[in-house]
């Protein structure tokens, strides 16, 4: 796999941002992003005039590179995701964001999911971009469509369908979902089932389902790697432990979208798989719809787990430290995680190890500009020895939770650190 190679940003806004992105790449596409620009609209949205703010995510993933070894065409492809907060009307973001050349897909349905690659009956609904049952994506952008009255559960799965009708070169992709999706040959989108499809764990150019609703609180981004994303979770159980967060949040009456956008493999300070953390924050978080809460987690434990660099401590708090203020540049509360265990790991050091504990240090002493802290480490750790991960919770590598360990993570989430969502829910004033 070719990692993508990250690229200086220039703190431009982000319609113009990603123009920029797409015109330096691919010039043909700069009278397209102009005119998107002069009506308003940006290569993200440009399919769709629903004011921004009202919108809150639901589900989301995060692009990384292209899969080399892939390519649609004339195909069927069904997605199934998993919901956290409710909604009437909804709609999806497709992303080119890594592609070599347009994307277009036609013939878009969304619907509840059933068994299989199966749809329940009278649950689907035609997806539009612009008026229109098609669109053409350039490389370097992402299209919302439509909004579509289709009443969203919440903690359900909703199957995404589009048919991709010609070569789409090597897609914009997130390698590991943890759940089952679908191809098939032809224009199936609207079918109840998929005759003899091919089964993928990948998602391939989805990134987002957004809803409008009543009483909607806003949306928490979770950005980190493999133990965020929900690795070593099983596929289709929904045990990664932001989906655990999701489920407490509703237990309390919360509405309040999370969105994973964990990859596993990233780093905070280089691209590893994916571009950083540093890198990929303002399109990964900030441009999260209706986001208010980031909980920043595990990318730094890949920055000191790697076979090469080991980065010092202050290296990982001064570019946590750069995130804080960006979060904040935007009005979104930034929520630090400690860093779990990982003694036994293939790649740990005595350095890697005082780097951890000078970063955990720094976040639980209060000074770095947190909005608040998740303690993963004390949630996670044996007491007799710090540096590892209590055995009921290793997963066997030594770096990663197992399913408890993930619920352990999640139940370490203070429900109080969105108290303003809190007191909205109960009628206080915010």
């Amino acid at each position: 796999m070719t990692c993508f190679q990250e690229q200086p940003r220039t703190p431009v806004s982000a319609t113009l941002r990603k123009s920029v992105v797409a015109v330096e790449r691919y010039p043909w596409t700069i009278v397209l992003a102009v005119s998107m620009f002069l009506v308003g609209l940006s290569p993200r949205v440009a399919a769709q005039a629903t004011p921004a703010a009202l919108w809150i995510g639901t589900w989301a993933t995060s692009p990384v590179q292209v899969d080399s070894h892939r390519s649609f065409n004339r195909q069927t492809l069904r997605q199934i995701v998993h919901t956290s907060v409710p909604g009437s009307r909804a709609r999806i973001q497709i992303s080119n964001l890594f592609g070599a050349q347009p994307l277009r897909i036609e013939d878009v349905h969304l619907a509840m999911a059933g068994d299989g690659s199966s749809i329940l009956p009278g649950t689907d609904r035609r997806i539009l971009f612009g008026g229109k049952p098609f669109v053409t994506i350039p490389p370097g952008a992402t299209a919302a469509s439509d909004p579509v009255a289709f009443p969203v559960p919440a903690l359900g799965n909703v199957a995404i369908s589009m048919f991709l009708p010609e070569p789409t070169g090597p897609p914009s992709f997130h390698p590991y979902a943890h759940q089952t999706s679908y191809v098939a040959p032809g224009d199936l989108s609207a079918s109840l089932t998929l005759p003899n499809p091919e089964s993928v764990t990948s998602w391939y150019f989805l990134t987002n389902l957004d809803v409008l609703g009543d009483q909607l609180q806003g949306s928490i981004v979770t950005l980190g790697a493999s133990i965020t994303e929900g690795f070593i979770s099983a596929d289709n159980a929904n045990h990664r432990w932001p989906d655990d967060l999701a489920q407490r949040l509703a237990n309390a009456g919360l509405k309040i979208g999370v969105l994973n956008e964990g990859i596993a493999g990233n780093r905070l300070l280089s691209s590893g798989m994916g571009r950083s953390a540093e890198a990929r924050f303002y399109g990964d978080v900030v441009e999260q719809p209706g986001v208010r809460w980031v909980i920043f987690s595990d990318d730094p434990i890949n920055d000191l787990n790697s076979l090469t660099a080991h980065p010092a401590g202050d290296q990982l708090i001064s570019a946590i430290a750069t995130l804080i203020r960006r979060a904040h540049e935007k009005r979104i509360k930034f929520l630090c995680s400690t860093l779990t265990p990982y003694e036994g790991a293939d790649h740990w050091t005595p350095q890697g190890e005082a780097a951890r504990e000078r970063v955990n240090a720094f976040i639980r002493n209060g000074t770095l500009g947190c909005d608040g802290v998740i303690d993963q480490d004390a949630a996670t750790h044996d007491p007799s020895h710090p540096a590892r991960y209590l055995p009921a919770y290793d997963a066997g590598d030594h770096i990663h939770p197992n399913e408890a360990g993930l619920q352990a993570i999640a139940n370490a989430v203070n429900l109080t650190l969105f108290s303003g969502a809190i007191a909205s829910a109960t009628g206080q004033d915010r």
